[in-house]
């Protein structure tokens, strides 16, 4: 038997159709692809027939490449045992002649990946638009004919996704090409088997990427979309994707509907007619295909559905013109659809009990409805609507659309929702389940209690969550707490035992000193016992001058009393008491004389006669003039005696009453409804500030007792966040607010409530100091572990700089460099400053603009010296360095060393101060004071450790100390090491780059040669190519033939044969076995 020649002739059944076409079996004949007119030749096995058991094997092989059929393995494998190895060897032969075919795949997707990149047309010569159509098209041919393993291959690699990258990124020009033809036909060539097929409906976007492409005017390319989208409707599972692909498309192009596109492509007139029925009949076939497939293949609502969405669009008419081109293919598409209509009409109308209905008649359908449910239980409901229908808003404007639409979609899923929740449609409400809905509503009463319940519950939770973070945040305060204590006891306590053996030692020494003093004493004693030898006055040893022994001898004088503790002053007599002791009768005053009787009083007991006013007024917050410094000035003649006489005092303390006028709700057991009494409030303070002080008090949620206690205990309980103890700080009560206040303290329950919060507070003996100590005990342990880090990195990157062996070997080799490209004055160097290290990116090469002495120099230590590379390693700690300010640091350090001054300076005045019950100020404060001296000397002593070394460093490179800060000298090296880091990864990517073009090169070379190869054979390969299972779909769903089994028309009509010529593919494959 004669067959065209192919080189993957299996994925075209063409072994099947040369062993099955009789009773025996035919031999394997093989053309050769450069002449069609050569003889043909027997392909006879060169090499000898292996055992029966391996032959087996080697063919199980070769038919699971071949992806066949169940039926066609079967038959395969009852092949004598000739055929068989006439068969392998067959194809073995071929695979020869095709080496090197596994790696093409990664030349194909190269070649589509650089021509998405090149998105657009106009920029390329016609050539280069025919080279890129070429190598699609080969493409295409590469996927239906080469063996599997260059399809699995092609998968692996992902070329699917290339593929619809392509085709999403294409530009105008391009989809109007044939190279948009082409893409798509590689995507139908890869689903001509059941692993491209299976992946192009596994992946996610893939039937929606082809479905965009409707978009387009290429006749060819759009008949091939709507074949593809028609045939995975009858693959399973593919209808549903097919139907959200279309919901895609229309938001994709903006249409009013899914399928509007596809009506206007039926009414559309192109002037030539063998494309316009072409696309006609793709369109009507893929109609039918989305109508009676999928869920339409059982449910009859679905169908009325989707069929009535067409109808809306107005294909009627359009089916009835298109009767007009009297196409045998396009004609019978158009009979199923209305042959399928009609059923569909007469069996809805069944449910009615009537002979037809006419859907676009709105007085028949209501009066249908209306009959149908009449005398049930749902009439009520039905009415109910009508009657809320009337109140619908029926504006043209606005959301009035939106409200129908928002209906229609409910419906539609109340008719088309199983009961299992599953839409045979895309869902038209998200989300929304009928059944779930239905048993929400005959269980109403019982959701309505779950729902009391659950906000019950919900406000329980809430509170258990606040009272349960305000125990965690207790904990966590306490936690730190004894960590922070056991640290810094066990730091305590081992410098008492240095300090001990310390004491010890001195004591050892004090002793032996003691000693000495002693032995010297008793020598000096006995050094003038009779009939030793006199020594001159005074001298060592020697008998003392007569002054010295009367000293000694006679008697010694009092002591002295004791000098005051410290070499003070004794401490000084008591005050007198307030105002002193009232003089004498007949005893002028100090510094005067009594005034004459009569005379008027001095200015101290001046006292004017002013009206007091019925009520609290808001205080007039000025400095009052001492009155021993009125002397001759101008208030000396001035009299406001006269001016109350003119003022209108009740209209002056009636504009400024400090009583506030406020509405307070009231309930009352009789009256359900609420009332409003105004009651008068003082308020004295400034409106501004007690507005802002009762958003404080609203945010804390605490009563004024419950602050006062957490200020007295510390906060033991940390009720107070740190932010809120800062904002409390900003209301401290000053001294006009306490004198104003306790003007009024008689009045306190009327007091408002920022002015009482504030004058509860000014009752709390050294309020603000209690308040600033504890905001400084909360935010020690965070300012500490603050600064610590920062102390951390300058000392260790000190550290790091002074013991890196690749630092030193860098500075070395950059050295070298700059003495070898330095000529004169500026070479000859024996160092160089580190800012240098940063300027040498700059040196640009001659060779390449790209490389710079960075780049070269990052080189030359991967070759030579290689463990500079990883310099990084050994210093790890200079990009936190680089960030540290030392001036900020140290004005950090005093700040924190001026608080605990603060804290201790109150501590000590709490201790002088009587205790007054709830008062924990002085246990907890002492016990912070403890822990946190000695964290803060810890910290200051790591802080003189990094200075020094600091400075050490800064003298290690040759830098002026004091003149330079951490930050920049610690920021050169970071800003060079990031240098390095990014010309290290560029000469990486420049290196890969390199590789990658070699990879290419030599992969094009190869393909130059096997394409050379192929280019004579391609004419004939696509006039003489077969067809795979997707084409067989296609072709059927293409003549009408998938749908011959619900074909009941009663003319007569000639049944196309199923048998397969050589002259024609086509054979009606109603459902693809996937």
């Amino acid at each position: 038997m004669n067959m065209a020649p192919r080189k993957r002739s299996s994925r075209g059944f063409s072994f099947i159709f040369c062993c099955f076409r009789g009773s025996d079996h035919p031999e394997i004949t093989y053309r050769l692809r450069n002449d069609s007119n050569f003889a043909l030749q027997t392909m006879e096995p060169s090499l000898p027939m292996p055992p029966t058991e391996e032959l087996d094997v080697m063919f199980v092989e070769l038919v699971d490449e071949l992806d066949l059929t169940d039926k066609h393995r079967e038959a395969m494998f009852a092949l004598p045992a000739e055929k068989k190895w006439q068969i392998y060897c067959s194809k073995k032969k071929e695979q020869e002649e095709n080496k090197g075919a596994t790696s093409w795949p990664e030349f194909y997707i190269d070649q589509l990946n650089s021509m998405a990149i090149r998105k657009s047309l106009l920029a390329l010569e016609k050539e280069d638009e025919e080279e890129r159509n070429k190598t699609i098209e080969s493409l295409k041919t590469a996927l239906r004919t080469q063996p599997m393993r260059f399809v699995t291959r092609f998968i692996d690699l992902d070329g699917l996704t290339c593929i619809l990258n392509f085709l999403k990124s294409m530009d105008y020009e391009t989809s109007e090409s044939r190279i948009h033809t082409s893409l798509i036909g590689c995507i139908k060539a890869l689903m001509n088997n059941s692993q491209g097929r299976a992946h192009v409906l596994a992946h996610v976007e893939s039937i929606n990427v082809i479905a965009q492409s409707l978009t387009t005017e290429n006749i060819k390319t759009k008949v091939a979309v709507l074949e593809i989208l028609g045939a995975v409707c009858l693959v399973p599972g593919g209808h549903k994707k097919v139907l959200e692909a279309m919901l895609h498309y229309q938001k994709f192009a903006s249409e009013r509907t899914r399928f509007q596109t596809l009506i206007n492509d039926l009414d559309r007139n192109t002037g030539r007619y063998k494309d316009e029925v072409n696309l006609k009949t793709a369109v009507m076939s893929f109609i039918n295909a989305v109508l009676s497939q999928g869920s339409g293949e059982e449910s009859l609502d679905f169908r009325v559905h989707l069929r009535y969405e067409f109808l809306m669009l107005g294909i009627q008419p359009v089916i009835d013109k298109l009767r007009e081109h009297e196409n045998a293919t396009l004609d019978r598409h158009l009979d199923f659809f209305e042959m399928l209509r009609n059923e569909d009409e007469m069996e809805v109308a069944k449910r009615f009990d009537v002979v037809h209905i006419d859907t676009k008649s709105a007085t028949q359908v209501f009066e249908l409805v209306k009959k149908k449910i009449s005398h049930t239980d749902a009439y009520p409901h039905f009415m109910s609507i009508l009657h809320h229908w009337l109140q619908m808003p029926y504006k043209r404007s606005g959301n009035t659309l939106q409200y129908w639409l928002l209906l229609d979609r409910i419906l539609q899923q109340i008719v088309l929702q199983n009961d299992k929740g599953h839409d045979p449609d895309v869902t038209p409400l998200e989300n929304f389940n009928v059944r779930n809905v239905v048993r929400m509503l005959v269980n109403e009463n019982e959701v309505k209690q779950w729902k009391e319940q659950a906000e019950k519950m919900r406000k329980e939770h809430n509170e258990l969550l606040q009272k349960l973070e305000k125990k965690e945040r207790e904990c966590e305060a306490k936690t730190q707490e004894k960590e922070d204590m056991m640290q810094t006891l066990n730091k305590m306590k081992e410098k008492l035992e240095k300090e001990s053996q310390e004491h010890k030692a001195a004591k050892k020494q004090a002793a032996d000193l003691s000693a000495q003093i002693q032995d010297l004493s008793n020598r000096a004693r006995f050094s003038g016992v009779p009939g030793g030898p006199l020594s001159p006055p005074g001298a060592p040893g020697g008998p003392l001058p007569h002054s010295a022994l009367g000293s000694i001898g006679g008697p010694l004088p009092p002591c002295a009393p004791p000098l005051p503790l410290f070499g003070g002053l004794p401490p000084p007599p008591p005050p007198l008491p307030p105002g002193g002791p009232p003089p004498p009768p007949g005893m002028p005053p100090l510094g005067g004389v009594l005034p004459p009787p009569g005379a008027p009083l001095g200015p101290g007991n001046m006292k004017k006669n002013i009206p007091q006013p019925g009520n609290a007024l808001k205080s007039f917050n000025w400095s009052k003039l001492p009155e021993n410094k009125l002397g001759e000035t101008i208030w000396k003649d001035i009299d406001d005696l006269k001016v109350f006489k003119v003022l209108d005092l009740e209209d002056l303390e009636k504009t400024f009453s400090a009583y506030q006028r406020q509405q307070k709700e009231t309930d009352s057991n009789e009256d359900t409804l609420n009332s409003t009494k105004k009651v008068k409030e003082l308020s004295v303070i400034d409106g501004r500030r007690a507005q802002n002080c009762n958003i404080l008090l609203s945010r804390l949620k605490l009563s004024n007792d419950e602050i006062k206690r957490a200020i007295l205990t510390m906060d033991e309980q940390e009720d107070l966040p740190k932010d809120m103890l800062e904002q409390l700080l900003k209301f401290v009560p000053e001294k006009s607010d306490i004198d104003v206040l306790e003007e009024h303290k008689h009045e306190i329950e009327r007091m408002a409530k920022a002015d009482r919060f504030l004058f509860e507070m000014s009752r709390i003996p050294h309020y603000q100091q209690r308040l600033q100590s504890l905001y400084f005990k909360k935010k020690f342990a965070e300012r500490v572990a603050e600064v610590k880090p920062k102390v951390e990195a300058i000392r260790m990157s000190s550290k790091e700089v002074l013991q890196s062996k690749n630092l030193k070997q860098l500075l070395e080799v950059v050295l070298a460099f700059g003495n070898y490209m330095n000529k004169g004055q500026r070479g000859n160097a024996y160092g160089f400053k580190l800012s240098s290290l940063n300027k040498i990116a700059d040196t640009k090469s001659s060779i390449e603009k790209n490389i710079t002495l960075l780049h070269y120099l990052i080189t030359i230590l991967e070759k030579k010296y290689p463990k500079v590379v990883t310099i990084h390693d050994d210093l790890r700690s200079i990009p936190e360095a680089a960030k540290v300010n030392l001036i900020e640091l140290d004005k950090e350090f005093s700040s924190l060393r001026s608080g605990l001054k603060a804290v201790e300076s109150e501590l000590e005045y709490q201790k002088s101060q009587p205790a007054q019950a709830g008062d924990k100020f002085t246990s907890v404060v002492s016990q912070f004071i403890a822990v946190a001296s000695f964290s803060f000397s810890d910290v200051e002593d790591l802080l003189l450790e990094a200075k020094d070394l600091f400075t050490k460093a800064v003298k290690h490179f040759g830098e002026e100390t004091g003149r330079i800060q951490p930050d920049e000298f610690f920021g050169i090296f970071d800003q060079f090491l990031q240098a390095f880091a990014e010309a290290k990864q560029e000469n990486e990517n420049m290196r890969r780059k390199k590789e990658e073009e070699e990879r290419r090169a030599k992969m094009e070379a190869q393909m130059k040669e096997q394409r050379e190869r192929e280019r004579k054979a391609r004419k004939a390969k696509e006039g003489g190519e077969e067809e795979g299972e997707f084409d067989d779909l296609v072709s059927a769903l293409r003549s009408g033939e998938v749908f011959d089994k619900d074909f009941k028309l009663k003319r007569n009509r000639k049944r196309v044969t199923s048998q397969v010529t050589d002259g024609s593919r086509e054979r009606p494959v109603t459902k693809l076995n996937y």
